[in-house]
């Protein structure tokens, strides 16, 4: 005789998304549902435009609604480390987090995986990268700046030059992250580059629609490596320029992808691939 005082378990396959403000253009419905299919999961991932005075409501209810977690983008990437339960340390030294794990116990976890996906992208694109042969300059001190300095001190570069628009981001960075740091006028940005093994744009400048990057790369040395946080174009102006005086260049395509991998691990239980199937996937 079979038992019915059981209730039956709900078995709803796992959701997970993106919350940001606007976010028709993120590409990570594109990238998660790549593979989605390519694993055979059965789970959803979507876009979810959330305003920011809804942030808090919506973070609360994604639980009961059967999401497993998310991704956050602009403009909440900073204001979910207060709405969360839990976050890891790098998310607290990055001051920012970029993927949420909605726990079983209903908390939320929040964690970034931004440096992680800096520091996989060049890994894969140029293996013969070493961090600790020279300093590395990053241009720009945003969250994304924030991210890239914290992997690149992890991976032990010696020495940390930065230059910003707004000085006082960079003497932040620079009060955050220790003597290691040495900060540039914007003006004399160009003079960092001067022996520089890694060279870094974490700025938005030589995106589409956005100024172009106008630092000088005449300092720039054959052999150094050149990546770009920016991936509309793939290779910008600065990558270009860079690839022509004989630097070994890096697009920022492949920090998104990576980026995104540990939070489907965690979502869906899969460790997913980053190959160029996924990158013909996400370009469309």
């Amino acid at each position: 005789m079979t038992d019915t005082t059981q209730p039956p378990q709900p078995h709803h396959a796992p959701i997970a998304g993106v919350i940001g403000w606007p976010i028709a253009h993120s590409r990570s419905p594109r990238l998660h549902g790549h593979w989605l299919k390519r694993y055979g999961i059965n789970g959803h991932y979507l876009p979810l435009p959330v305003m920011p005075e809804h942030l808090a409501e919506v973070l609360r209810a994604m639980p009961r609604m059967g999401f497993v977690g998310a991704n956050v983008t602009l403009p909440h990437k900073e204001s979910v480390l207060v709405l969360a339960d839990v976050v890891t340390d790098r998310a607290a030294l990055i001051g920012a987090a970029n993927t949420l794990i909605f726990r079983p116990d209903g908390k939320i976890h929040a964690d970034n995986t931004d440096g992680y996906g800096f520091i996989a992208n060049i890994r894969q694109n140029a293996p013969g990268w070493i961090p600790d042969l020279g300093p590395a300059a990053v241009i720009g001190a945003g969250g994304a700046a924030r991210a890239v300095v914290a992997s690149l001190l992890e991976s032990g570069v010696p020495e940390l030059r930065i230059a910003n628009r707004t000085r006082i981001r960079a003497e932040q960075i620079k009060a955050e992250f220790g003597a290691k740091v040495v900060v540039y006028d914007w003006a004399q940005a160009g003079n960092m580059l001067e022996g520089a093994m890694t060279v870094v744009n974490a700025t938005s400048m030589g995106m589409e629609g956005k100024p172009p990057l106008r630092v000088p790369l005449d300092a720039l040395a054959p052999g150094t490596l050149v990546t770009d946080l920016v991936y509309t174009p793939l290779i910008t102006p600065f990558l270009a320029e860079a690839q022509s005086r004989g630097c070994e260049i890096v697009d920022g395509l492949g920090m998104l992808l990576h980026q995104a991998a540990p939070g489907f691990e965690r979502w869906f239980g899969q460790r997913p691939e980053v190959d160029d199937a996924l990158r013909q996937a996400v370009l469309g």
